[in-house]
């Protein structure tokens, strides 16, 4: 069912309200009440910054709302990088990682994707698409043999086959994981987060053309952060966000890089030194575990030394 987004579906039209950001765009945003009615607002204040998945509170100026606050948030995901800090969503349950048997992922934008999940606090899902496209997906999935053994949880999904029983059966399971959370979905461009977003939401086209005019863009396209309900009757929902190339991690110190990769954090506490950064020091317990059959393989420990000292850079006087 399409819902209106104008002022006039908002009741009462005074004093101050409470509601959820369900889109944004530049300084303009839509707010939702608990009836789903959806209000185009603009932030007061230059110092304000609101997100999807904020709860703020709001109140009527003119026919249009003007957000006076934003309320506290149980995480949220960003990325930083040298230049500017960019938060994606906020209140999260899980932050879909949305991989593709082509293009090829790239590994180090995914380890820090899913670092930055793992420092908010959120839960991480991996998700590789195109189980179709052959020999390119089993190639793809035995790359994310060490994710599955760290104890990641990676499914397979084939999306342009909805009819076919295996293609069924992994958007049941995938499904079954988005029930009643709130997930943000995340990946490089053609890996199909759109199709995703259109198969488990029957009406996102609707949405995104209402959103659209809402907030007086014009056109939607994936530029903006977009939240959608599920039809699954527990509240659960999916935050359709653009696109990205580039995953700075230049908001997390780089002794708590190795706490926040799976394979690495049993083994950093051993070292002989308290102080360890895992990549020369003797006795290193990190280091020690590094073998092509060991509990750390090589390539996701130069992975860490990479970014350990990418970070170092920024973290340094």
């Amino acid at each position: 069912m399409t819902r209106r987004c104008d002022a006039a579906s908002v009741s009462p039209l005074a004093g101050e309200h409470e509601g959820l950001v369900v889109a944004t765009y530049g300084r303009h945003l839509l707010v939702e009440s608990t009836e789903r009615a959806r209000t185009r607002c603009h932030l007061r204040g230059k110092g304000l910054a609101a997100v999807v998945g904020d709860r703020v509170r709001w109140s009527v100026s003119g026919d249009e709302g003007v957000v006076q606050a934003v309320l506290p948030r149980r995480n949220a995901l960003f990325r930083q990088d040298a230049l500017r800090t960019k938060m994606l969503a906020a209140n999260l349950d899980q932050v879909l990682v949305l991989l593709a048997a082509e293009p090829t992922f790239a590994e180090p934008q995914l380890a820090r994707a899913l670092i930055a999940a793992r420092n908010a606090g959120i839960e991480p899902l991996i998700v590789l698409n195109k189980r179709d496209v052959q020999p390119a997906f089993a190639d793809a999935w035995a790359r994310l043999g060490p994710y599955r053994a760290m104890g990641e949880t990676v499914l397979p999904l084939q999306l342009r086959s909805a009819n076919d029983g295996v293609a069924a059966a992994d958007l049941a399971a995938l499904t079954q994981r988005l029930r009643g959370r709130v997930t943000l979905v995340i990946g490089a461009s053609g890996v199909g987060k759109s199709t995703l977003v259109n198969q488990l939401v029957p009406h996102a086209q609707a949405d995104t053309q209402a959103i659209s005019r809402a907030l007086g863009t014009g056109r939607h396209t994936t530029t903006s952060t977009t939240w959608y309900w599920l039809d699954d009757g527990q509240g659960g929902a999916l935050i359709d966000s653009p696109g990205f190339h580039a995953f700075g991690l230049h908001h997390i110190a780089p002794q708590a890089l190795a706490g926040l990769m799976p394979d690495l954090a049993p083994y950093a506490g051993r070292c002989r030194f308290h102080n360890c950064t895992h990549r020369h020091e003797p006795g290193c317990a990190v280091r020690a575990a590094v073998a092509p059959d060991g509990p750390i393989a090589p390539h996701r420990w130069r992975l860490y030394v990479d970014l350990y000292e990418e970070l170092a850079t920024q973290h340094a006087p």
